[in-house]
């Protein structure tokens, strides 16, 4: 268990530390949105559903 713990850390750490200059800001995304932040949720959403598929109990 400590081991898929430490995995989504680091999923983590990796999906959050990209390089900003990959989001430029002047385009928009979907609903007026920058991409910058549509990123961050999409990615915090997947954070916070794999650690509860980890530490559900069946």
């Amino acid at each position: 268990m400590k081991e898929k713990a430490f995995a989504l850390f680091f999923l983590a750490l990796g999906l959050f530390t990209m390089p900003l200059e990959l989001f430029p800001w002047a385009p928009k995304g979907p609903w007026g949105l920058p991409t910058l932040y549509l990123y961050f949720f999409l990615v915090w959403g997947l954070v916070i559903l794999l650690a509860y598929l980890l530490y559900r109990k069946p």
